[in-house]
């Protein structure tokens, strides 16, 4: 009988633009200011692809490839590819199927998921799954979005909060007690018209009247999200630690979302967790989406220790969110 195998994260990525979005340069576009910016939301800048020949394909592309150097494996060694994103190339065609092309990951099978900023929580369960399944060896997750393309500039209350980025994991099997051991998960419908793009999809196809009317730009109630995403984080992590019998003593690092400085904070708060021991990048990026927590744990691999609990966890559109807990291995 084989050993039960679990997944680990054995490598990590990233790819964020060159050119920044300053709260300096917003000031010059919509009615807003710096201060405000940063004290409602924590951000003081964000990445914007710029390159309009360039898409969120790109972005991943850049994030496998940099992960493929860091962790020293050749691409055709790559089982599968899953990319979470809510700004794909294309309909039909999967931004992981374009992925697999640009990076030369011939041998791989590939998928998108859509959970907005929860997806890349969403896609890591998957992936993990395949794993923990012992028929795929090396398993690839990207969370990209470029949130750019989908953000009208003439509307304050989203134009801040938004930036472009990827970042990725690579998943392996282990027999030992490390990688994902547990993940909690939940989605209210009646939440999605709240934070969503109207235009577009089946329900409101593109015309000349969507277009008209802003409708391929986000919307967002920003009351009604930020009251349900702390509510919604904070009740999963609490959820997570209780099915394994933890205390928030037990958690080394809390790896959430970056949708917004005070999310993250409450959530902390209500959790009990000093802020020295969650990881935070929203100054710099602002929400990249689905790249937010792939990202963070690029940016902090060096702090990270073997065998460090953790808990990542999210909430994004859908509603969508959740929490995962797991147990850092050692990055090859």
């Amino acid at each position: 009988m084989a050993l039960k195998s679990s997944a680990v994260i054995t490598g990590v990525g990233g790819y964020v633009p060159d050119n920044i979005l300053t709260n300096s340069d917003l000031e010059k576009m919509v009615e807003t200011n710096s201060d405000w910016i940063v004290s409602r939301t924590g951000i003081k800048e964000r990445r914007i692809l710029a390159d309009r020949t360039l898409a969120t394909s790109d972005m991943a592309a850049f994030a496998v490839k940099n992960l493929l150097e860091n962790a020293k494996v050749d691409p055709s060694e790559i089982d599968c590819v899953i990319v979470a994103t809510s700004t794909p190339d294309y309909l039909l065609i999967s931004t992981a199927s374009i992925v697999c092309d640009k990076c030369g990951l011939n041998n791989a099978w590939a998928s998108d998921v859509n959970a907005a900023c929860s997806g890349f929580l969403y896609a890591f369960t998957l992936g993990s799954s395949l794993v923990e399944s012992n028929r795929y060896k090396k398993v690839i997750v990207i969370g990209a979005d470029q949130n750019s393309a989908i953000v009208n500039y003439a509307d304050r209350n989203t134009c801040i909060l938004f930036g472009d980025g990827a970042g990725a994991v690579l998943l392996e099997p282990s027999t030992e007690d490390i990688g994902v051991i547990d993940s909690v998960f939940k989605t209210d419908g009646h939440g999605r018209e709240h934070l969503y793009v109207p235009g577009g999809g089946s329900m409101n196809p593109a015309s000349e009247e969507t277009i008209d009317g802003k409708l391929h730009y986000i919307r967002q109630d920003g009351r009604v999200v930020f009251k349900a995403a702390i509510k919604g984080m904070t009740e999963s992590c609490t959820s997570v630690l209780q099915r394994n019998n933890l205390t928030i003593d037990d958690i080394n690092w809390l790896i959430p979302h970056q949708a917004n400085y005070r999310i993250i904070h409450a959530v902390g708060d209500a959790l009990g967790l000093p802020e020295s021991r969650v990881k935070i990048n929203i100054d710099r990026y602002g929400n990249t989406t689905a790249a937010t927590i792939p990202l963070a744990l690029w940016d902090y691999k060096e702090d990270f220790k073997e065998n460090d609990n953790m808990i990542l966890t999210a909430f994004g559109a859908g509603f969508s969110w959740g929490a995962t807990y797991l147990k850092w291995g050692k990055l090859r």
